[in-house]
């Protein structure tokens, strides 16, 4: 989907918007459905016609409802839609039949039946840069760009959305650089400080100020002479210890010559039922409750991040032919989603994303369908519900009834390289996210990469057969990429073999 973007790059833009807002009549606008969790949860249920929805199993493995972890049970209906067979039963047999046939149906059957589709009336991005900082995070001088992008909400003012980013390069850079954006809370990495001269100035100003404000603290500030009330934030230190792989992730990444950018998910939809009304869901709907072909957060998420990279292209800073998704947990679904959807992030490190994510979704092993369709169905579009529907008017359906799974999602991922990361049990990466079941995707959808000309793990594409290997070995040899680190839930100790994988299936150095 093709975006105009503008660019403002005066301070004092979002203060215009709203004062021109302020002169509208919001009186002819309907006003914005509020609606609790279970509200939204229930009005989605009834659009389908669900009677009744299975509950998810508890991820307390001594409850009564405990989950499956039983391997012998995990695999009701083993045998997964081929990825390669089209809906009339051709085999794909060509890159182009692929392009033309093939991919065009999966995406219709994902969007309708698990992530929703984009509506045609998804207003315009304007970005502004809100600041511009030079910083050091540890040794690494960067350049930090806060930036807004404002949402056209001229067609129902009462939902404004302005989505939150925060880019970070490295100073010394003799070009642009590849960027991976990660979904996150954006902030400031080490702020610039006034010097010393500048620092006393500021505090006999704000001293000033305040002994004004309230005079009986002239008494206050004659008792502390010497003391100030504006002092310094802990600095980075130039001295400061080599990155190394337990280095925070952003650091190793500037180190290693990229840059990051973090975009907030709140900023453009809110984690939860109630905001389905609000946020760019709510936007376009102007407030009202979606449909069951609409979009869910995940999507919104991903949307957001394209308008990201929209900004992206523009900076001279930033190689956008070599931008990269990244996300763990629920963010890790939104970068899976976002790397399928979007053909111009050209990678993507998927962290921990179990169902929505990278798992097989008809898979029976933790983290269940039911989960998603009786708790964060949000997520997903009105239509994913049916698969947890236990009576409705359309009769029972499960997991086993979807025509398509995370397998196909990775293979609209193809020929871009993309690594899947995950931890261990022992260390919080919990059996929930059923790391097998993404395992088995990955090697699925391999056929899709060898098609198009790229590599896959380098194993059978066998799902079934294929056993996932023992933590810390490495499959990192084609474009699909899998490691599991021996840490938690996060994809930090994975980074310091993404960024050399990166570095070789993206052609850059340093």
């Amino acid at each position: 989907m093709k975006k105009t973007i503008l660019f403002a790059l005066l301070l004092g833009i979002g203060g215009l918007a709203t004062a021109q807002t302020s002169k509208v009549d919001l009186s002819k606008y309907p006003a914005p459905v509020t609606f609790t969790n279970e509200q939204d949860h229930a009005n989605m249920q009834q659009q389908l016609g669900i009677k009744v929805l299975r509950p998810g199993p508890s991820g307390n493995e001594s409850a009564p409802n405990a989950a499956n972890y039983d391997e012998s049970k995990a695999n009701p209906c083993p045998e997964l839609p081929d990825i390669l067979t089209t809906n009339n039963g051709q085999m794909v047999s060509s890159a182009d039949m692929w392009w033309k046939t093939r991919r065009p149906e999966l995406l219709y059957a994902l969007e309708r039946e698990i992530y929703g589709k984009l509506p045609d009336n998804i207003p315009n991005v304007t970005w502004e840069v809100k600041i511009t900082d030079r910083e050091f995070v540890a040794r690494t001088p960067v350049i930090a760009k806060q930036l807004i992008g404002h949402v056209d909400n001229s067609a129902y003012p009462l939902i404004d959305v302005d989505i939150n980013m925060m880019l970070v390069v490295p100073a010394n850079a003799k070009g642009p650089v590849p960027v991976l954006m990660m979904f996150g809370r954006p902030s400031f990495p080490a702020p610039a400080q006034p010097n010393n001269e500048d620092m006393d100035i500021l505090n006999s100003s704000f001293k000033e100020m305040m002994i004004k404000n309230d005079p009986s603290l002239q008494a206050l500030f004659d008792k502390y002479p010497a003391y100030n009330p504006v002092t310094r934030l802990p600095g980075t230190s130039f001295f400061a210890p080599p990155t190394n792989g337990e280095s925070p992730s952003t650091e190793q990444l500037l180190a290693a010559g990229w840059g990051y950018a973090t975009i907030e998910p709140a900023s453009i939809q809110a984690d939860n039922h109630a905001g389905i009304t609000r946020g760019i869901i709510g936007l376009v709907n102007k407030g009202q409750p979606r449909s069951p072909e609409d979009w869910g957060a995940l999507r919104a998420w991903a949307w957001g991040a394209a308008r990201g990279l929209d900004y992206l292209e523009t900076d001279p800073l930033v190689d956008a032919k070599k931008v990269g998704i990244e996300g763990v947990s629920r963010y890790g679904k939104a970068a899976l989603v976002t790397m399928a959807f979007e053909p111009r992030f050209a990678t993507a490190l998927i962290g921990s994303s179990g169902k929505g994510g990278t798992t097989l979704h008809r898979r029976v092993f933790g983290e269940a369908v039911e989960s998603l369709t009786g708790g964060e169905n949000y997520w997903m579009a009105g239509n994913y519900m049916k698969y947890g529907a236990e009576e409705s008017i359309f009769g029972r359906m499960d997991g086993c009834d979807l025509t398509v799974d995370s397998h196909d999602m990775l293979a609209l991922c193809a020929p871009r390289p993309v690594f899947v990361s995950y931890g261990i049990p022992e260390k919080g990466d919990s059996k929930w996210l059923d790391q097998k079941g993404s395992y088995m995707a990955v090697v699925a959808a391999g056929v899709t990469y060898k098609l198009l000309g790229a590599t896959d793990l380098g194993v059978s594409n066998d799902y079934m057969k294929e056993e996932m290997p023992p933590y810390n070995t490495d499959m990192l040899d084609g474009d699909l990429a899998w490691r599991q680190h021996d840490g938690g839930h996060t994809d930090g100790p994975n980074m310091q073999h993404f960024i050399p994988w990166a570095n070789r299936v993206l052609d850059f150095e340093k």
